[in-house]
C-alpha cells in the first residue's frame, strides 16, 4: 500500500456559523499533523459584471475590507494555537477560485463546511460545495454543522474512521487515502461492505439463495484481503459485513460505533451528478451529520489528472 502524507491543507470559508465547524476541523488537523494551512475566502462576483462600475467597485471594496478583517482574526486565533496560516482572497465564482487555489497551493486536502441534514440537499443541487467535490484536484472534507451546534465549540477527535467499500476502483482510492489519514491521525479503520437485498434478474427470476451465500463469501474474502493490506501498513482495522440498504447501513454503523469520519469514493465530474440522483455517497452526505471525506477517482479526473 502506497503511503504518503498530508502536509498541505486548504480551508475555504465564508466565516458564517455554518463554516465554524469546518474551521475547527482545519485547525485541529493542521495542529495535529503539523501541516501547512491556507485559509481562503472568495468575494463572489459573477463573470460578465464590470468590476470598475461604481456600485460594483464599492461592493468589492467593502467586501474586501470585511474579508481582510476576518482573515486577520482567524490567523491571529490560529497563531495563538501554534498554527502557521497563509491567507488568500479571491474574487469570482467560489468553486472555480477554490479549485484554482487548490492547484496553486498543491493542496493535499480541501476542507469546506456544509449545513448538514436538509441544508445539504441544497448543497448537492449545485452549490459551491458540490462543485468543489466534483472538480477538485484532491480529496475534499465536507464538515456538517447543525444549527444547534454551530457555536458549541465541541472538541474535534479523529480516532475511528469508517470506510465503506464496494470493491470498485473508486472505493480502492478511498481506502488508500483513508489509510493515509489513519496513519497520520493514529486512528483505527472500520472497513465495511453492504450486501444489497436480492433482486429480480432480467428474466424475472429471483436470486437463488446459494448465489447469496456465495456473494457473501466473496465479499468476506475481499474484505479480508483489504484488511490484511491495512494491517501490514500498521493500521488497526476491523471488518463489518452487513446486508441491506448501503446508505442506511453506513449511517447506522457510523452512529452506533461513534465514527469520527466517513471516507467514501466519488467518480468526479459526473460523480456528483450521480450523487444527486441518489447514489450511496449522496445519500450519506444528505442524511448524515458526521464529516464525510470524498475521494475522487483519478480515472475520471479529466484536465486535473496531472495535478
Amino acid at each position: 500500500m502506497n503511503m504518503t502524507s498530508i502536509k498541505r491543507l486548504l480551508l475555504a470559508t465564508d466565516f458564517s456559523d455554518w463554516a465554524r465547524r469546518a474551521e475547527d476541523h482545519a485547525c485541529a488537523l493542521a495542529a495535529s499533523w503539523q501541516a501547512k494551512l491556507t485559509v481562503m475566502t472568495v468575494l463572489e462576483f459573477p463573470p460578465g459584471m464590470d468590476p470598475n462600475y461604481a456600485v460594483n467597485k464599492q461592493y468589492l471594496t467593502n467586501r474586501m475590507s470585511e474579508a481582510s478583517a476576518q482573515l486577520a482574526k482567524f490567523k491571529h486565533g490560529a497563531y495563538a494555537r501554534g498554527i502557521a496560516v497563509t491567507t488568500r482572497t479571491a474574487t469570482g465564482m467560489p468553486s472555480e477560485e477554490i479549485i484554482a487555489a487548490a492547484l496553486a497551493e498543491k493542496a493535499d486536502l480541501i476542507i469546506v463546511g456544509t449545513r448538514g441534514r436538509s441544508g445539504l440537499a441544497h448543497v448537492l443541487l449545485g452549490s459551491t460545495a458540490e462543485r468543489v467535490i466534483r472538480m477538485a484536484p484532491c480529496p475534499v472534507l465536507a464538515v456538517h454543522t447543525l444549527k444547534e451546534e454551530s457555536l458549541t465549540g465541541k472538541g474535534i477527535s479523529l480516532d475511528r474512521i469508517l470506510v465503506p467499500t464496494d470493491f470498485s476502483e473508486c472505493s480502492e482510492e478511498a481506502v488508500n487515502f483513508a489509510a493515509v489519514v489513519a496513519a497520520q491521525a493514529k486512528a483505527s479503520i472500520e472497513l465495511m461492505h453492504v450486501v444489497e437485498p436480492g433482486y429480480y434478474s432480467i428474466d424475472f427470476t429471483i436470486e437463488h439463495p446459494d448465489e447469496r451465500v456465495q456473494q457473501r463469501q466473496r465479499s468476506t474474502e475481499q474484505l479480508e484481503a483489504l484488511s490484511e493490506k491495512l494491517s501490514k501498513a500498521g493500521i488497526a482495522v476491523e471488518m463489518n459485513l452487513r446486508g441491506g440498504s448501503p446508505s442506511d447501513m453506513i449511517l447506522d454503523v457510523a452512529k452506533t460505533t461513534s465514527s469520527d469520519l466517513i471516507v467514501m469514493g466519488t467518480h468526479g465530474r459526473r460523480g456528483l451528478l450521480h450523487v444527486v440522483a441518489g447514489s450511496v455517497t449522496g445519500a450519506v452526505l444528505r442524511r448524515g451529520t458526521i464529516p464525510v471525506l470524498a475521494v475522487r477517482n483519478p480515472a475520471f479526473s479529466g484536465r486535473f489528472s496531472d495535478a
